[in-house]
């Protein structure tokens, strides 16, 4: 071959490989992340559903994509951004927390779904059943909005049987009677005052807290909510300052200096929802995967805020405990 015809083939063949690449990074799949929380609050659970993923053989920009849509805690957003997924259109959509979920089937019958949710998702009215999801949907259902009950009980143990418990709940979260509704029944067998506090604004928390020395509460549930998780900081703070026992529905609220949580390993839950993503994107459907439940629940009691507080935990609910922060 003449010097010439060489430069002249090489030179075409590399004018070829950047059409190649784009080519190649326009065929891939994209997954749509639709979420409730922010980006802020969700790191260990988009390291856990990436897990989820590779397990399963995909990794991000090598064989597929990802375009991520955050509320943050505003769920008045999520039509819109479920909306503007779908114009991509992408080839399914992950929805973390209820909002999320009933943004995204109110926006396509058709793409497959995979969802975190902590209500019934029967309930919710996004499968036909657990084993038998049918439709475009499934995912994992983390129960979260089913403790509430639970976390009632066990702060119940730390205070005194006649002292008055705060609920602090977000009107705005599509179940919020139902989960008020688990919560006064729990409080009426154990013999239990409360008194319900809202909050759906950073500044109404602020309000809602205000009323802890005013009301005289000895302690604060904090509901089962995206938006409250993507204000964790402010409420560890909002309890420091106002000395008040309070209990959570995620460990990460603990590990940054609240009391107690009891509640799922919520990152797992991502890496199962990780997985089930992987299995659709080779061509299982989301109507015959069953949802999937948590097989681990866990109670955390943070042993230096518990002393900040001048508060002895009984030994029957250390006894109890999965893990204790010291």
């Amino acid at each position: 071959m003449r010097r010439r015809d060489f430069i002249t083939l090489v030179g075409g063949a590399a004018g070829t490989w950047p059409l190649a690449v784009r080519a190649q990074q326009q065929a891939l799949p994209v997954i749509g992340f639709l979420y409730a929380r922010s980006p802020e609050d969700s790191s260990a659970q988009l390291a856990a559903f990436h897990k989820g993923l590779a397990e399963n053989g995909y990794i991000d920009g090598q064989n597929f994509k990802i375009e991520y849509r955050w509320a943050r805690g505003q769920y008045d957003l999520l039509p819109s951004l479920a909306a503007d997924l779908v114009r991509m259109p992408p080839t399914l959509i992950v929805a973390g927390a209820e909002p999320s979920v009933l943004a995204a089937k109110a926006a396509t019958s058709t793409i497959p779904i995979v969802f975190v949710v902590g209500t019934d998702p029967v309930k919710l009215g996004v499968v036909a059943s657990h084993n038998h999801p049918g439709g475009n949907a499934t995912g994992v259902h983390i129960f979260t909005t089913s403790l509430e009950a639970k976390r009632l009980d066990l702060l119940h143990e730390l205070i005194p049987r006649d002292a008055l418990i705060g609920i602090l709940q977000n009107p705005k979260f599509p179940y919020a009677q139902d989960q008020l509704a688990q919560i006064q029944d729990a409080a009426n067998q154990l013999g239990q005052r409360i008194e319900v506090l809202r909050a759906s604004t950073p500044a109404e928390l602020d309000e809602a807290f205000a009323t802890v020395p005013r009301d005289h509460l000895a302690a604060l549930s904090v509901t089962a909510d995206p938006f409250f998780d993507t204000r964790r900081d402010q409420l560890v703070a909002l309890a420091a300052q106002h000395a008040v026992p309070v209990i959570y529905q995620f460990r990460q609220y603990v590990a940054a200096g609240g009391l107690m949580s009891y509640g799922i390993n919520l990152p797992d839950a991502y890496r199962q929802a990780g997985g089930y993503v992987g299995r659709i994107l080779k061509g299982e459907k989301p109507s015959e995967l069953p949802v999937l439940q948590p097989s681990k629940f866990e109670f955390v009691i943070n042993l230096k805020t518990a002393k900040t507080l001048g508060l002895n935990i009984p030994s029957g609910v250390l006894a109890i405990a999965d893990e204790v922060i010291e």
